[in-house]
This record gives C-alpha cells, sequence and structure tokens, in this order.
C-alpha cells in the first residue's frame, strides 16, 4: 500500500478498514523515515489526525517486527492526556489502530474507580492512558510500574501546563526509564513547553504542520457585529440561522454559563453546560446526551471543554471574545475536523471590535464581518430548510398509504400542507429582533422613538410563573406579527405582566392575535382601557409611576392570572401602608404611627 508508505504493517490495514485513504500532514512526518525513533516536539492543528499520528509514531518501538504482541506485562507505552475525556477517546482511537495486533488496553483517569483500575494493571496492560493526577496516584501506590516503559506521549502538553499539571508530569517521566522515546504533542511552543522538552527530551526534533500564513480551511471564521445589549439576542439567532446538528457555546465564566443555560432552556433549546462546577458524572451525562442526540447545544468555560471531541460539531460561538491567539484557535479547532466544514462566529460588540481584530492578527485569521442574523433571514433560512425537509424525500411506504388516502379525503391538499407547515415553524423558538449594526460597524444602537400613543395590554403570566421581558416581547411580537419597536414598557408583577404597544399597531396587533386571545401556552391577553395601576418590584411600594399616557380608568389588576379588565383589586397584607425600615416603628405600621419598642427582657441573676 503505497499510500501508507512508512506504516507499521500490523497498522495499515486496519487504516483501510476505517476507510483512510491517504495519511494527515502529521501523520507522514511522525513516521518519516528521517526521524526514526527520535524524540519530537510536534505542533499540529487540532483536528488533524495526532492521536493516529502517535498511534502509528508508537508502533515501531513497542511492536518492533512483529505482527502481534506477546503477553501483556508491565506498559510498553504511556499516553499521558489532560482530561477524562480526551483520555478515553484517545483510549478508543488507538484501540481500533491496534485492533489487529492483540494489544491490552488500560485506563488510568480520574472520577472512575480506581479499584479496578489497579486490578486491569496487575493483569497487565501493553499500552495505558490516563490523566496526570490518577497515574501519578497509581505509581506512588506501586500499582503502575513503568520499568519497561518504551515510549511516553504528552498529548495537549500545553493544555496540561496550563491546569498546574507540571509537578505531576514531572514525576510520571522521572519515574519512567531514561533510554524511552518521548513524544510531545501542543498546540503552541510556549516558554513552559520549551523548557520541559529540554528537560526530559533528547535531541529532540522539531515537527510542526501549522502554517502561520494560512488559517484552516474547513472553518469559515465570521466576527459577527452587534449592538451593545444585542449579544444574547444574537446568539439565539445564529443558533437558529445556522439550525447546527451540534453546537459550541463558548462562555468566559461560569456565571455567563449558568445564565445562558436559564436563557436557552427557557427558549427551548436542547441545552447542556460544562463548567469547573460540574461533577465527573454530571460532565459525562451532559457529553453523552450531546453524542446521542438529546441535546444539540453545549454551553462551556475554556477550561471545562478542553480535550473534549462533539461528533457532527458544526458550529462554534465565542459569547466572549477570546482573549489571545491560543484560545481562539482551541476554541474553533472543535469544529471543522476530519474533513467537515465547520463555522466560528465571534460576538462582537461596538466597543470591542479593536480587541477582536488583535486577536485575528496574532492568529493569522482573516474573518468575515456579518451582521447578527435578522428574524427575516432567519424565518427565509427556515422555509428553505422545509422545502428541502428529508421526510419529503422518503418514498410512501405501504402500511401509510390507507391514513394518507384519508386525510386528503377529509382535509384536502392544502390544509395538510399548510400544518406541516405549521408544525415546523411552531417546533422552533422564535428569531430575536435584532438591532441592524453595518458588519465591522462601532455604532451603536438607534434610540427607539417615544410613542405618541400607546396602549396597554396585560398578559396572564408574572414573577411567580418565572416570565421574563425578554421571553415575553418575542412571544408578543411573533403573535401580533409585530416589530420590537412597536412594544414600549413590559412590566412585570407577580401575577401578570403589563406590556405597552404602539397605539397605531393595536388594532392589527388584536386581530393578529384571535378571538382566543392567547398568545402561548396557557399566556392569555386582554387590552386595557387605559393605563394600569402597578406596583413596581420593591418592598412596601405602592405608588404607581408617572406616565405622560393618563386613562379616565385605569385598570386595576385582580383576579386570578388572565382575569377580565376590572376585575376586584388585590391587595397585599399592609399593603396601603408604607413599610417603615428600623425599631421605630412596627412592620406594617402606616404613617403616623407610634414608635415600637421592645420589651426589655427580666434581669437574671
Amino acid at each position: 500500500m503505497s499510500e501508507f508508505e512508512g506504516v507499521h504493517p500490523a497498522l495499515a490495514s486496519a487504516l483501510a478498514g476505517r476507510g483512510y485513504e491517504i495519511l494527515t500532514p502529521v501523520q507522514k512526518a511522525v513516521i518519516a523515515s528521517d526521524l526514526g525513533q527520535a524524540d519530537a516536539l510536534v505542533s499540529a492543528q487540532t483536528g488533524s489526525g495526532k492521536t493516529v499520528a502517535f498511534g502509528l509514531a508508537l508502533a515501531e518501538g513497542i511492536l518492533g517486527d512483529a505482527e502481534k504482541f506477546a503477553p501483556a506485562e508491565r506498559p510498553l507505552a504511556l499516553i499521558i492526556a489532560p482530561t477524562r475525556e480526551l483520555a478515553m477517546q484517545v483510549k478508543a482511537e488507538l484501540m481500533w489502530l491496534y485492533a489487529g495486533t492483540g494489544a491490552r488496553f488500560a485506563s488510568c483517569v480520574g472520577g472512575m474507580d480506581s479499584r479496578s483500575e489497579r486490578k486491569m494493571l496487575q493483569f497487565g496492560a501493553h499500552i495505558v492512558v490516563g490523566t496526570p493526577g490518577r497515574l501519578r496516584d497509581h505509581i506512588e501506590k506501586g500499582a503502575l510500574d513503568l520499568g519497561a516503559l518504551k515510549a511516553a506521549v504528552l498529548d495537549e502538553a500545553d493544555e496540561m501546563l496550563d491546569l498546574g499539571f507540571r509537578e505531576d508530569l514531572e514525576f510520571i517521566l522521572d519515574s519512567a526509564p531514561n533510554s524511552r522515546r518521548t513524544l510531545m504533542f501542543s498546540a503552541t511552543v510556549s516558554k513552559p513547553i520549551a523548557a520541559l522538552a529540554k528537560t526530559y527530551q533528547r535531541d529532540a526534533v522539531r515537527i510542526s504542520t501549522v502554517s502561520d500564513s494560512k488559517q484552516h480551511l474547513d472553518i469559515d471564521y465570521r466576527a459577527v457585529s452587534v449592538a451593545k445589549g444585542d449579544k444574547e439576542h444574537a446568539i439565539i439567532n445564529l443558533l437558529r440561522y445556522y439550525d447546527a446538528t451540534n453546537a459550541l457555546v463558548f462562555c468566559a465564566t461560569r456565571a455567563t454559563v449558568n445564565h445562558l443555560m436559564a436563557r436557552f432552556n427557557n427558549r427551548g433549546f436542547r441545552v447542556v453546560a460544562l463548567s469547573g462546577e460540574l461533577s465527573q458524572a454530571e460532565r459525562t451525562h451532559a457529553l453523552q446526551a450531546m453524542r446521542d442526540g438529546r441535546a444539540n447545544v453545549c454551553i462551556a468555560t475554556d477550561v471545562a471543554a478542553r480535550g473534549i471531541d462533539l461528533p457532527n460539531l458544526e458550529l462554534v460561538i465565542h459569547a466572549d471574545l477570546p482573549t489571545n491567539r491560543e484560545t481562539l484557535l482551541h476554541r474553533s479547532g472543535r469544529t471543522g475536523r476530519a474533513g467537515r466544514k465547520g463555522v466560528s462566529a465571534l460576538i462582537v460588540q461596538g466597543h470591542e471590535k479593536r480587541k477582536a481584530e488583535r486577536v485575528f492578527g496574532f492568529a493569522s485569521v482573516k474573518p468575515t464581518w456579518v451582521s447578527a442574523p435578522s428574524a427575516d433571514e432567519i424565518n427565509k433560512r427556515d422555509d428553505e430548510r422545509l422545502m428541502d425537509h428529508p421526510l419529503l424525500a422518503e418514498p410512501l411506504r405501504e402500511e401509510d398509504q390507507a391514513m394518507i388516502s384519508a386525510l386528503l379525503e377529509k382535509h384536502g391538499a392544502e390544509t395538510l400542507a399548510a400544518a406541516f407547515v405549521r408544525m415546523n415553524r411552531d417546533a422552533k423558538s422564535a428569531p430575536e429582533d435584532v438591532v441592524a449594526v453595518a458588519p465591522g460597524a462601532t455604532a451603536a444602537p438607534t434610540p427607539r422613538d417615544e410613542f405618541e400613543q400607546s396602549v396597554w395590554i396585560v398578559a396572564s403570566t408574572g414573577r411567580n410563573s418565572g416570565a421574563e421581558p425578554r421571553a415575553l416581547l418575542p412571544m408578543v411580537c411573533k403573535a401580533g406579527d409585530i416589530t420590537r419597536r412597536d412594544v414600549g414598557a413590559i412590566r412585570l408583577q407577580d401575577d401578570e405582566s403589563f406590556i405597552q404597544l404602539n397605539a397605531k399597531i393595536a388594532d392589527k396587533f388584536m386581530a393578529n392575535v384571535g378571538p382566543d386571545n392567547m398568545i402561548g401556552a396557557g399566556i392569555r391577553i386582554a387590552r386595557l382601557p387605559g393605563a394600569p395601576e402597578f406596583t413596581p418590584r420593591g418592598r412596601g411600594t405602592t405608588e404607581a409611576p408617572k406616565s405622560k399616557y393618563k386613562a379616565d380608568k385605569p385598570y386595576k389588576p385582580g383576579g386570578k392570572p388572565g382575569g377580565k379588565p376590572g376585575g376586584k383589586p388585590w391587595a397585599k397584607k399592609g399593603g396601603d401602608k408604607p413599610f417603615r425600615k428600623g425599631p421605630s416603628a412596627a412592620p406594617s405600621a402606616g404613617p403616623g404611627a407610634k414608635p415600637f419598642k421592645r420589651k426589655a427582657k427580666p434581669k437574671t441573676d
């Protein structure tokens, strides 16, 4: 097989069976004849096939001329990875590559039962894959003996140093024979990496398949210009526009991860989160949900996402800008793998433009500057996808024919097509109405003009039901076929919410909503005769805010959520008496109340 020149014969058949036709540049570089069994410091693009690369590089040193391994005793090869997820992926990749050699594998990773790992090591293993902390633990307890080790691989060495594993790595390498071969794979060669290589490698050959002048061609970099305050709306619209099989949203902090998780859940996205506060079991569950299709959006911090490999990851969104070149390339490298195309979209607010351009420059990346997808663009894209829906291309099944004929006879083709369109659209989250910003511009959003006249409506949902203005706004716009600029203030109460509309579109809005007055699941609205009296949030406050729009008969909230206008006014206990803080007044005392005096405790001996 000339296309696999230099590959150990025992592995060539595995490559062919896996569908490999040619090797990637990094795979060719590590098995080149002039490299031999020398140590190597390798930098390559994420997703370039480096796991298979070091698997091929190890074969000659641990197999020699043999086609199969002798019975397993002490490990011959050790692969160290920064995270449990990456270690397990490396093990799975090497298992198919070495399937025909009779190789025995053992994994030693945090979060797993260490007793089971010790038993596996006692039975013998040719290749061990693990994380630094757990490997060191097994060495210290005498369960892992590296005395026969012929080769060691440090995968994602830069990340292991960033995560504080330097001391563990040094302990592990000091426990292995000096005659071993050491391969280091790192996205970048920083000073700490160079120092580690100088200490633990002998005359290492430097191999780089990363071109500083040419960006990853399988990744479409996009800088998305958004107005201040529109970041979350832009992320939602990007997710809706691309409708990716799997998407990864990067955040700078755990707090942002938790916030976006709650926000996207409320919007109907199938979402999971990865952050440092999660247990190993929770991380495993989240990743498995992405792999089996129960979720398709993962929100993560940089540290929590290190080493993860999600299948069919088509979209990476940088909710917070990466701080340097390495972070940009590492985040983006999660997509565009194994020949598949991917999109890396950076959310850039006006004041962040220069920072974004610096990071792009350091990474030698030339992005396409675009505006955030608008609601109209998303709806158009939805229609295009609907026209090419996979179900429309499937042949008719004989067992469905009777039902199809009955539906056509009863409803007709046009009604059935309309139902198909509605079912498809209703299953998707409504797009956000984002402020249009020219690509690459730094302009602030255009302020909304005050309404000359306004109309108020009341909706049967409030704080007690978990209502949020950001969730109500798109719901109102979609139900009434109006735009964001037609909606004014949204005032939440405990059991209902007041929404201000431009009077010019009020009649159109009510007609579009329909006679049932429903704007969402269980949420009913009613038009008010004037401005409502409502209680702004705050302890003991009863005064309604001043408004330029007066009404002869203000609406008083009453009854059950969604009750008819004019219901009996509700009042909290003592609600007509302002609360006076401090020991000078009783908690429910009204104006002019006598000072409140505590009873003196009786003296005791």
